[in-house]
């Protein structure tokens, strides 16, 4: 019997070169929050790290799906 794979989310973010696009200035600045195995969980960690820094437009963080 196969077991499901369960999906993960990581839940990053950081200073941008230019705040139209998605390049960061320092990749390996990047604050790295943790990862997630649901998808709500790592909304909540998101909108946490994104209130923390809603004065900085060049700030920017993200949910990404890593498997």
């Amino acid at each position: 019997m196969a077991s499901e794979i369960k999906k993960l989310y990581v839940v990053f973010g950081g200073e941008l070169v230019d705040p139209r696009g998605g390049d960061y200035r320092d990749p390996r600045a990047l604050d790295v929050r943790s990862i997630y195995d649901s998808y709500e969980e790592a909304v909540k960690a998101w909108r946490a790290a994104s209130f923390q820094t809603v004065d900085d437009a060049m700030v920017r963080y993200r949910i990404a799906p890593i498997n």
